[in-house]
């Protein structure tokens, strides 16, 4: 399977790809995002890295947000 995600692929498989990154990244980041802050707050890690975590999620979810955004604009775009 081609996990790439242009080639020659129709549009519907390359933004079915681009969905389901976007669920991963969802997830994953969700995952590390509440464990780390679990496991920060058990071991007493400073504030300041606290915030980063909290940082490097949110840049995740704005790109896993644009990432379903284009893919939603694409195919409203499709449907007339």
């Amino acid at each position: 399977m081609n996990w790439a995600m242009t080639g020659t692929r129709d549009p519907e498989e390359r933004q079915a790809a681009q969905m389901r990154l976007a669920a991963i990244v969802i997830a994953v980041t969700m995952l590390v995002w509440v464990g780390g802050s679990l496991a920060g707050g058990q071991v007493g890690v400073h504030p300041a890295y606290a915030f980063l975590l909290d940082f490097a999620a949110l840049a995740a979810f704005v790109f896993a947000f644009a990432m379903v955004w284009r893919v939603w604009r694409a195919r409203q775009e499709n449907k007339d």
